[in-house]
């Protein structure tokens, strides 16, 4: 068998991973009672849109508000605004976006309802630099963490130490009305503070923990956000407030329920599902030479488990950009550093993203097989020298191998499936 022929099956999992994630569904089950005041709609992230779409059509009363996604993942709406903003390097547009959205919850008063529909994504989207810092100094922050190689939880610590917006302060805003947040978790561990950097989940993360993880990761900030840093201006609030006190938190979709509705997708094609762990964090080059190991283990020796079976596994893992200027995100170079573990073997995957994207080009991820490096190299390439250049984008383009199935309209982050015969 070759990837050819195993492609289907890997992309009926990822289908049936995302639809677990729909918008539409997930919020069914969680929606509160209307308040005797106005409904007001806010939200950020890559499948924000869809979320309102899908919320519009499921509220009995009248419905306002405004969200913010990635450019070209916008969706029709009646009543809801939506605006379109860079990710993953903030734009002016996106503070016009916050802007909009501190906006829309002011002047409410405690009979009003708020539902933030909260998804991943929206840490790039929502810049509103402290005062004294611009657009420029948070897009060169976004710029140093995603270069960090720190995993998201370390990033979304020291972004809300720089911000106007995140951890809780857009939850605040709204205040004496009553928060609903709505959270679609693309984060190891579903904590909704994390996701989008948490505008209306408050954190208990502190400057002093932000400073702690920029020493441990070496993160060389420009001057003006240190200086920000080492004085206590602007300090996110904490969850014991008062103003957060009649607020709720709901993850209505994350990598775990994801995970489980393409185990049961395999099952019923009658492949033995397994399901490694929904959180996985990591280099993604040694992510994907850890899958290897696993996955050779399987074909050789039938241990940890016997094929045929699938192997999934989510997360997010991260790429420590040590040589500029490659095309590829995450799950290709997850998926390079695992087709030269697997050289030679009876094995397929897919790895890619749920919303669609996977780092900044148009593909959200990638197949490979036994043969896949020595394809690259067929090709005139070197998978090697690719891998190191973090251009695992150009390697899968040269043998066709990307999988673009455009924006999903939600996001629960990385999926993994490897296929072992």
């Amino acid at each position: 068998m070759s990837i050819k022929d195993d492609k289907p099956f890997l992309i009926d999992l990822f289908e049936a991973a995302v639809a677990a994630a729909d918008p539409k569904r997930a919020l069914a089950c969680v929606l509160p009672k209307p308040p005797r005041g106005r409904t007001i709609v806010i939200g950020a992230g890559k499948g924000a849109a869809q979320m309102a779409a899908a919320f519009e059509d499921l509220w009995p009363t009248k419905v306002e508000g405004v969200v913010v996604t990635r450019y070209g993942y916008a969706a029709p709406t009646r009543s809801i605004r939506v605006l379109e903003a860079s990710h993953p390097v903030p734009d002016a547009a996106g503070m016009d976006a916050t802007a909009a959205l501190f906006a829309a919850v002011s002047n409410l008063g405690p009979d009003d309802l708020v539902i933030a529909l909260i998804c991943g994504g929206g840490s790039a989207l929502l810049p509103a630099p402290p005062d004294g810092m611009t657009l420029a100094d948070e897009a060169a922050l976004n710029e140093c963490l995603l270069a960090s190689g720190a995993p998201i939880s370390v990033m979304n610590a020291i972004r809300k130490q720089v911000s106007k917006i995140k951890g809780g302060r857009l939850a605040a805003a709204a205040h004496p009305a009553r928060v609903i947040s709505l959270v679609v978790s693309d984060v190891p561990g579903d904590d909704p503070a994390q996701v989008a950097s948490g505008p209306t989940v408050p954190d208990t993360v502190t400057r002093a923990d932000a400073l702690n993880h920029i020493a441990a990761y070496g993160i060389a900030l420009p001057e003006t956000i240190r200086h920000h840093l080492a004085s206590d201006l602007g300090q996110p609030p904490h969850p014991s407030e008062e103003t957060f006190a009649k607020n709720e938190v709901f993850v209505i979709a994350s990598a775990s329920l994801s995970l489980e509705a393409a185990a049961r997708a395999a099952k019923a094609a009658g492949i033995t599902p397994v399901i490694l762990s929904d959180a996985i964090e990591g280099e993604a080059r040694d992510v994907g030479q850890v899958h290897a190991a696993i996955a050779r283990e399987v074909r050789q020796r039938n241990r940890p488990f016997s094929p045929p079976v699938v192997i999934l596994s989510g997360g997010e893992t991260t790429v420590t950009i040590r040589n500029a200027g490659g095309r590829g995100g995450r799950n290709t170079e997850f998926l390079l550093a695992f087709a030269r573990g697997i050289e030679g073997q009876n094995i397929s995957a897919l790895a890619a993203d749920t919303d669609g994207i996977d780092g900044s080009e148009d593909n959200a991820g990638a197949f490979a097989d036994g043969s896949t490096w020595s394809r690259i190299r067929q090709a005139g390439k070197d998978p090697a020298a690719i891998l190191s250049a973090h251009d695992a984008w150009g390697a899968f383009d040269a043998i066709d191998d990307l999988f673009a199935p455009g924006p999903t309209g939600t996001n629960v982050n990385d999926f993994r499936a490897i296929l072992i015969r």
